[in-house]
Protein backbone atom coordinates (compact mmCIF):
# COMPACT_ATOMS: atom_id res chain seq x y z
CA UNK A 1 0.00 0.00 0.00
CA UNK A 2 1.46 3.33 -1.07
CA UNK A 3 0.99 6.63 0.76
CA UNK A 4 0.84 10.28 -0.24
CA UNK A 5 1.37 13.34 1.94
CA UNK A 6 -0.95 16.34 2.10
CA UNK A 7 -0.20 19.24 4.41
CA UNK A 8 -2.92 21.29 6.08
CA UNK A 9 -1.47 24.41 7.78
CA UNK A 10 -4.66 24.88 9.76
CA UNK A 11 -4.78 26.93 12.97
CA UNK A 12 -8.34 27.35 14.21
CA UNK A 13 -7.24 30.05 16.66
CA UNK A 14 -6.44 32.32 13.69
CA UNK A 15 -3.53 33.58 15.77
CA UNK A 16 -0.61 32.34 13.71
CA UNK A 17 0.65 30.03 16.43
CA UNK A 18 2.81 27.03 15.70
CA UNK A 19 0.40 24.35 14.49
CA UNK A 20 0.26 25.93 11.05
CA UNK A 21 4.05 25.57 10.74
CA UNK A 22 3.97 21.84 11.52
CA UNK A 23 3.79 20.51 7.94
CA UNK A 24 6.93 22.41 6.98
CA UNK A 25 8.79 21.42 10.14
CA UNK A 26 7.93 17.76 9.69
CA UNK A 27 9.05 17.85 6.07
CA UNK A 28 12.34 19.36 7.21
CA UNK A 29 12.65 16.41 9.62
CA UNK A 30 12.33 13.92 6.76
CA UNK A 31 8.61 13.18 6.59
CA UNK A 32 8.31 13.38 2.80
CA UNK A 33 10.86 10.59 2.41
CA UNK A 34 8.36 8.17 3.95
CA UNK A 35 5.73 8.54 1.21
CA UNK A 36 5.47 7.95 -2.49
CA UNK A 37 4.34 11.51 -3.25
CA UNK A 38 4.21 14.84 -1.45
CA UNK A 39 1.27 16.85 -2.79
CA UNK A 40 2.13 20.05 -0.96
CA UNK A 41 -0.30 21.98 1.23
CA UNK A 42 -4.01 22.62 0.92
CA UNK A 43 -5.16 26.23 1.24
CA UNK A 44 -6.26 26.01 4.87
CA UNK A 45 -4.85 29.17 6.42
CA UNK A 46 -7.45 30.61 8.82
CA UNK A 47 -7.58 34.33 9.56
CA UNK A 48 -10.08 36.60 11.24
CA UNK A 49 -10.10 35.73 14.91
CA UNK A 50 -13.54 36.95 15.98
CA UNK A 51 -16.28 34.79 17.49
CA UNK A 52 -19.55 34.36 15.68
CA UNK A 53 -22.19 35.97 17.92
CA UNK A 54 -24.79 33.29 17.24
CA UNK A 55 -22.73 30.10 17.51
CA UNK A 56 -19.75 31.19 19.60
CA UNK A 57 -17.38 29.67 17.04
CA UNK A 58 -14.14 31.52 16.39
CA UNK A 59 -13.34 32.46 12.78
CA UNK A 60 -16.43 30.64 11.52
CA UNK A 61 -16.47 31.82 7.86
CA UNK A 62 -12.73 31.23 7.46
CA UNK A 63 -13.05 27.78 9.03
CA UNK A 64 -15.82 26.82 6.62
CA UNK A 65 -13.67 28.03 3.71
CA UNK A 66 -10.63 26.09 4.97
CA UNK A 67 -12.69 22.93 5.40
CA UNK A 68 -14.02 23.19 1.86
CA UNK A 69 -10.54 23.81 0.47
CA UNK A 70 -9.13 20.76 2.25
CA UNK A 71 -12.08 18.65 1.13
CA UNK A 72 -11.49 19.68 -2.48
CA UNK A 73 -7.74 18.97 -2.32
CA UNK A 74 -8.12 15.61 -0.61
CA UNK A 75 -11.00 14.51 -2.83
CA UNK A 76 -8.95 15.26 -5.94
CA UNK A 77 -5.93 13.43 -4.53
CA UNK A 78 -7.94 10.35 -3.59
CA UNK A 79 -9.50 10.16 -7.04
CA UNK A 80 -6.14 10.64 -8.77
CA UNK A 81 -4.45 7.99 -6.62
CA UNK A 82 -6.87 5.10 -6.11
CA UNK A 83 -5.51 2.52 -3.71
CA UNK A 84 -3.09 4.97 -2.12
CA UNK A 85 -3.57 6.08 1.47
CA UNK A 86 -3.35 9.74 2.52
CA UNK A 87 -1.24 11.05 5.37
CA UNK A 88 -2.72 14.44 6.24
CA UNK A 89 -0.49 16.53 8.47
CA UNK A 90 -1.73 19.62 10.28
CA UNK A 91 -2.42 21.92 11.84
CA UNK A 92 -4.93 21.26 14.58
CA UNK A 93 -7.47 18.50 14.92
CA UNK A 94 -10.40 20.42 13.46
CA UNK A 95 -8.89 19.80 10.03
CA UNK A 96 -11.04 16.67 10.19
CA UNK A 97 -13.91 18.96 9.16
CA UNK A 98 -12.26 18.92 5.74
CA UNK A 99 -11.00 15.34 5.76
CA UNK A 100 -14.19 13.45 6.59
CA UNK A 101 -16.35 15.06 3.84
CA UNK A 102 -13.72 14.01 1.29
CA UNK A 103 -13.79 10.43 2.56
CA UNK A 104 -17.58 10.36 2.43
CA UNK A 105 -17.47 11.55 -1.17
CA UNK A 106 -14.92 9.01 -2.34
CA UNK A 107 -15.26 6.04 0.02
CA UNK A 108 -18.73 6.29 1.55
CA UNK A 109 -19.52 5.96 5.28
CA UNK A 110 -16.45 5.71 7.48
CA UNK A 111 -15.51 4.94 11.04
CA UNK A 112 -13.07 6.96 13.10
CA UNK A 113 -10.29 5.90 15.45
CA UNK A 114 -9.66 9.11 17.38
CA UNK A 115 -6.56 9.27 19.59
CA UNK A 116 -6.61 12.48 21.62
CA UNK A 117 -5.90 13.68 25.13
CA UNK A 118 -9.22 15.56 25.08
CA UNK A 119 -12.72 14.54 23.97
CA UNK A 120 -13.20 17.67 21.82
CA UNK A 121 -16.91 17.56 22.57
CA UNK A 122 -17.85 21.14 23.41
CA UNK A 123 -20.21 23.45 21.56
CA UNK A 124 -19.20 26.99 20.69
CA UNK A 125 -20.94 28.74 23.57
CA UNK A 126 -19.36 26.38 26.13
CA UNK A 127 -15.82 26.79 24.84
CA UNK A 128 -13.58 29.34 26.55
CA UNK A 129 -11.87 30.07 23.25
CA UNK A 130 -14.43 29.25 20.56
CA UNK A 131 -11.77 27.23 18.75
CA UNK A 132 -13.15 24.40 16.63
CA UNK A 133 -10.41 22.19 18.08
CA UNK A 134 -12.56 22.19 21.23
CA UNK A 135 -15.54 20.79 19.38
CA UNK A 136 -14.58 18.91 16.22
CA UNK A 137 -15.62 15.45 17.43
CA UNK A 138 -18.99 16.87 18.49
CA UNK A 139 -19.39 18.49 15.06
CA UNK A 140 -18.49 15.30 13.21
CA UNK A 141 -21.12 13.36 15.16
CA UNK A 142 -23.81 15.97 14.54
CA UNK A 143 -23.64 18.30 17.53
CA UNK A 144 -22.66 21.88 16.73
CA UNK A 145 -23.13 24.92 14.54
CA UNK A 146 -25.29 24.29 11.46
CA UNK A 147 -22.63 25.70 9.12
CA UNK A 148 -20.15 23.07 10.36
CA UNK A 149 -22.22 19.94 10.98
CA UNK A 150 -23.61 20.22 7.43
CA UNK A 151 -20.24 20.50 5.65
CA UNK A 152 -20.57 17.05 4.09
CA UNK A 153 -24.25 17.46 3.22
CA UNK A 154 -25.20 14.68 5.61
CA UNK A 155 -25.63 14.82 9.39
CA UNK A 156 -23.91 13.28 11.20
CA UNK A 157 -20.75 12.92 9.18
CA UNK A 158 -19.78 9.97 11.38
CA UNK A 159 -22.19 7.96 13.49
CA UNK A 160 -21.24 8.04 17.19
CA UNK A 161 -21.29 4.25 17.24
CA UNK A 162 -18.57 4.26 14.54
CA UNK A 163 -16.16 6.31 16.68
CA UNK A 164 -13.59 5.10 19.20
CA UNK A 165 -12.09 7.83 21.38
CA UNK A 166 -8.72 6.58 22.55
CA UNK A 167 -6.40 7.99 25.20
CA UNK A 168 -8.48 10.88 26.56
CA UNK A 169 -8.00 11.83 30.19
CA UNK A 170 -10.72 10.96 32.68
CA UNK A 171 -8.95 11.30 36.04
CA UNK A 172 -8.15 14.45 38.00
CA UNK A 173 -10.22 16.68 35.73
CA UNK A 174 -11.55 20.11 36.61
CA UNK A 175 -15.37 20.39 36.66
CA UNK A 176 -15.61 21.85 33.14
CA UNK A 177 -13.44 19.09 31.63
CA UNK A 178 -15.37 16.41 33.50
CA UNK A 179 -18.62 17.88 32.17
CA UNK A 180 -17.23 17.70 28.63
CA UNK A 181 -16.47 14.01 29.04
CA UNK A 182 -20.00 13.61 30.37
CA UNK A 183 -21.41 15.05 27.14
CA UNK A 184 -20.06 12.19 25.05
CA UNK A 185 -22.87 10.11 23.53
CA UNK A 186 -23.46 6.73 25.07
CA UNK A 187 -23.02 5.09 21.68
CA UNK A 188 -19.53 6.56 21.21
CA UNK A 189 -16.87 4.08 22.32
CA UNK A 190 -14.30 5.19 24.88
CA UNK A 191 -10.92 3.76 25.78
CA UNK A 192 -9.57 6.34 28.22
CA UNK A 193 -5.91 6.93 29.02
CA UNK A 194 -5.75 4.75 32.16
CA UNK A 195 -6.99 1.76 30.18
CA UNK A 196 -4.54 2.44 27.36
CA UNK A 197 -1.64 2.80 29.77
CA UNK A 198 -2.47 -0.46 31.54
CA UNK A 199 -2.69 -2.57 28.38
CA UNK A 200 -1.66 -0.68 25.21
CA UNK A 201 -1.82 -3.61 22.80
CA UNK A 202 -5.18 -4.78 24.11
CA UNK A 203 -6.52 -1.22 23.87
CA UNK A 204 -5.51 -1.08 20.23
CA UNK A 205 -7.10 -4.42 19.42
CA UNK A 206 -10.30 -3.38 21.17
CA UNK A 207 -10.41 -0.10 19.25
CA UNK A 208 -9.88 -1.96 15.99
CA UNK A 209 -12.69 -4.40 16.66
CA UNK A 210 -15.20 -1.78 17.80
CA UNK A 211 -15.39 -0.24 14.33
CA UNK A 212 -16.88 -2.15 11.41
CA UNK A 213 -15.87 -1.30 7.87
CA UNK A 214 -13.41 1.28 6.60
CA UNK A 215 -11.96 3.67 9.17
CA UNK A 216 -9.75 6.74 9.43
CA UNK A 217 -7.05 7.05 12.11
CA UNK A 218 -6.67 10.48 13.69
CA UNK A 219 -3.72 11.17 16.01
CA UNK A 220 -3.82 14.37 18.01
CA UNK A 221 -0.33 14.46 19.46
CA UNK A 222 -1.52 15.84 22.77
CA UNK A 223 -2.64 12.29 23.48
CA UNK A 224 0.98 11.81 24.52
CA UNK A 225 2.14 12.64 27.99
CA UNK A 226 3.87 16.05 28.11
CA UNK A 227 7.02 14.29 29.30
CA UNK A 228 7.13 12.67 25.86
CA UNK A 229 6.00 15.67 23.81
CA UNK A 230 5.67 19.09 25.43
CA UNK A 231 5.38 20.91 22.09
CA UNK A 232 1.58 20.95 21.90
CA UNK A 233 -0.98 23.67 22.58
CA UNK A 234 -2.88 22.05 25.43
CA UNK A 235 -0.61 19.51 27.18
CA UNK A 236 -2.24 17.28 29.74
CA UNK A 237 -0.54 14.78 32.09
CA UNK A 238 -1.51 11.16 32.32
CA UNK A 239 -0.92 10.11 28.73
CA UNK A 240 1.15 7.40 27.08
CA UNK A 241 4.81 7.42 26.18
CA UNK A 242 5.89 7.22 22.53
CA UNK A 243 6.36 3.48 22.90
CA UNK A 244 2.98 2.91 24.52
CA UNK A 245 1.24 4.96 21.83
CA UNK A 246 2.99 3.05 19.04
CA UNK A 247 1.94 -0.27 20.57
CA UNK A 248 -1.67 0.88 20.92
CA UNK A 249 -1.80 2.13 17.33
CA UNK A 250 -0.19 -0.97 15.82
CA UNK A 251 -3.42 -3.01 15.41
CA UNK A 252 -5.13 -0.03 13.75
CA UNK A 253 -2.21 0.61 11.41
CA UNK A 254 -2.10 -3.08 10.44
CA UNK A 255 -5.80 -3.22 9.62
CA UNK A 256 -6.62 -3.58 5.92
CA UNK A 257 -9.64 -1.38 6.66
CA UNK A 258 -7.44 1.66 7.38
CA UNK A 259 -8.20 4.46 4.91
CA UNK A 260 -5.51 6.89 6.01
CA UNK A 261 -4.09 8.92 8.87
CA UNK A 262 -4.17 12.50 10.12
CA UNK A 263 -1.62 13.90 12.57
CA UNK A 264 -2.19 17.19 14.37
CA UNK A 265 -1.37 19.58 17.21
CA UNK A 266 2.40 19.71 16.89
CA UNK A 267 3.63 23.19 17.83
CA UNK A 268 6.71 23.67 15.66
CA UNK A 269 7.38 27.02 17.34
CA UNK A 270 7.96 25.15 20.62
CA UNK A 271 10.57 22.88 19.01
CA UNK A 272 13.49 25.16 18.04
CA UNK A 273 15.99 22.29 17.88
CA UNK A 274 13.75 20.09 15.73
CA UNK A 275 14.16 17.12 18.07
CA UNK A 276 10.43 16.66 18.59
CA UNK A 277 9.76 16.83 14.85
CA UNK A 278 12.24 14.02 14.34
CA UNK A 279 10.51 11.92 17.01
CA UNK A 280 7.15 12.43 15.33
CA UNK A 281 8.63 11.34 12.00
CA UNK A 282 10.03 8.24 13.72
CA UNK A 283 6.53 7.39 14.97
CA UNK A 284 5.10 7.86 11.49
CA UNK A 285 7.82 5.72 9.97
CA UNK A 286 6.24 2.80 11.81
CA UNK A 287 2.83 3.69 10.40
CA UNK A 288 3.62 4.57 6.78
CA UNK A 289 5.22 1.35 5.62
Amino acid sequence: MSWFLLGAPWDCSASGRGEAAAPGALRAAGLASLVEADLGDADTVIEGGTRDPETGVLALPATVAAARALTASLTAALRARPGSRPLVVGGDCSLLLGVIPALLTVAGPVGLWYADGHPDYLVGAASDTGETADMDLAILTGDGARELVSLAGTVPMVEPSAVVLLGHRTAGLDPASAAEVGRLPAALHQIPAPELLARPAAAGRTARDLVDGAAWLHIDLDVLDPAALPAVTYPQPGGPSWEQLAVALAPLVASPRLLGVSVTDFRADLDPSGEHAKRIVALLRGIVR
